[in-house]
This record gives C-alpha cells, structure tokens and sequence, in this order.
C-alpha cells in the first residue's frame, strides 16, 4: 500500500502562484511514477503532469505546459506542482497519485493504484 497526502491548495487570484505538495509513504519502492490530476465540478478527472521516479523525466498537459512544473524529491518521497499564471479555469481539485503497473500511459487516471485525498485550488478571476 502507498499512502498519499496532498496539501498547498488555496483560494489565489488569476495570476498568482500556488505550490502543491505530494507526501507519499508505504511501500512506495515499486512506484514507476507519480501524477497531479484534476477535477473540476461537472468534468472528468483530467491529467496535469506526470514525473517518472527514477530518471525525473516529465510530461504535461497542453493546458499547463509552461505554467505548470511538477518535481520529485525521493529523499523525501515527495512530489511537487508549482503552478504559475494561474487561470480562472485551473481551479479544481488536485489529486496526487502514484502508478506501480507498468501497463498504462503516465497520462492515464486508470493506471494510477492510489490516490490522495485531493486539495481544493480556487482561482478568482
């Protein structure tokens, strides 16, 4: 089992920044990768970006690339979304999760084995 907490969410202005924060703990050894989605009311969960554990390798979202930067910290098991220029239309709940099969793009919800809790982000326009 690998456990997932997620915090750093807010209530931040169009054009502000947030930093979001994935702790994992568990049995976290057989994580290939890690991934931000998101949700927003009345709309698929929908993938942000991924970070491959090992070589750090990354992949986003057309929508928040060049926004949007995810980050590993293995010491520290923990992944990070810096989200800048945030946008009216970024606000959702943010989900961390973490994908140990190795079938599955890294873009792809289904492939994820857990998730966190989610952490609310709002942008007022």
């Amino acid at each position: 089992q690998v456990h997932l907490v997620e915090s750093g969410g807010g209530l931040v202005q169009a054009g502000g920044s947030l930093r979001l924060s994935c702790a994992a703990s568990g049995r976290t050894y057989g994580t290939n990768n890690m991934g931000w989605f998101r949700q927003a009311p009345g709309k698929e969960r929908e993938f942000v970006a991924a970070v491959f554990w090992g070589d750090g390798t990354t992949g986003y979202a057309d929508t928040v690339k060049g926004r949007f930067t995810i980050s590993r910290d293995n010491a520290k098991n923990t992944v990070y979304l810096q989200m800048n220029s945030l946008k009216a239309e970024d606000t959702a709940i943010y989900y961390c999760a973490a994908k140990t099969r190795i079938r599955g793009g890294p873009d792809d919800h289904r492939a994820y084995d857990y998730w966190g809790q989610g952490t609310q982000v709002t942008v007022s326009s």
